[in-house]
């Protein structure tokens, strides 16, 4: 693998590492609680942000940035509402909210002659093309999450949770793209979710980062989009798992 190759390959797996520090985590308890879409409902609330302030002709990076948290804050507080008033059709409210986000999305940018192609960025991300330097501020973001989420673990209200977990996740969508995002997030928690409740932490980071590293790796050698391998490759590695596990 040339120097050019690793160049690239680095900051793109410490961006798998990252995302997934906060993913991880959040993945086991969006599973526990049987919401399974509200990270890519939330992405994609997150993306419509991006959307509307790529319209308006916004493209500095902290303006987009604060779009995006704004519309995913408001989103989170939404679907904590709609929690408390219909806990019986929550994930259908969320199913709901996802399509919603979409569809708004595609009317905003169909007459764009640069719409396909941010969508496109939006959706499937571009890992490749971090750099250190993007990762700084996510680290500092997702530590105060994940400090917070510990202090906060335990309260009684469900809007903390809410509100954390759509900040991890509007900066993951900048840095990997919706489906990437939503992989993270859901595999690695399935991939353990029947092992030993002690190992399941570090066994779903160890899937998560295996699956980054030969996604990428993959990808390079095939000259393929990396964010779909990933996808991909970490799709079967959870599935070998639960097979494993299989009573």
């Amino acid at each position: 693998m040339s120097n050019i190759e690793l160049t690239i390959l680095i900051p793109a797996f410490l961006t798998g590492l990252l995302v997934l520090s906060t993913h991880v985590p959040f993945g086991r308890e969006v599973l526990s609680r049987g919401i399974i879409f509200i990270d890519l409902a939330i992405a994609q609330i997150a993306g419509l942000g991006v959307i509307i302030a790529f319209t308006a002709g916004v493209h500095d990076g902290w303006q987009v940035q604060l779009a995006a948290a704004t519309a995913a804050i408001a989103g989170a507080v939404m679907l904590h509402q709609a929690e408390r008033l219909w806990p019986d059709v929550q994930e259908a409210v969320i199913g709901a909210a996802f399509i919603v986000a979409s569809s708004a999305g595609l009317l905003l940018i169909a007459n764009h002659p640069q719409g396909s192609e941010h969508l496109k960025e939006i959706l499937v991300g571009q890992i490749l093309w971090v750099d250190y330097a993007d990762l700084i501020p996510v680290a500092v973001l997702y530590a105060v999450i994940l400090v917070l989420r510990k202090r906060l673990g335990a309260s009684q209200s469900r809007l903390p949770f809410y509100l954390m977990f759509a900040l991890a996740i509007t900066a993951s969508v900048q840095l990997v793209g919706v489906y990437l995002v939503f992989a993270s997030l859901i595999l690695p928690a399935l991939a353990v979710f029947r092992m030993n409740t002690n190992m399941q932490l570090p066994l779903a980071y160890a899937l998560g980062a295996l699956a980054y590293l030969a996604g990428l790796v993959a990808a390079s050698w095939l000259d393929l989009p990396a964010g779909p391998m990933i996808v991909l490759v970490l799709a079967g590695i959870t599935l070998f798992a639960m097979l494993l596990q299989k009573e």
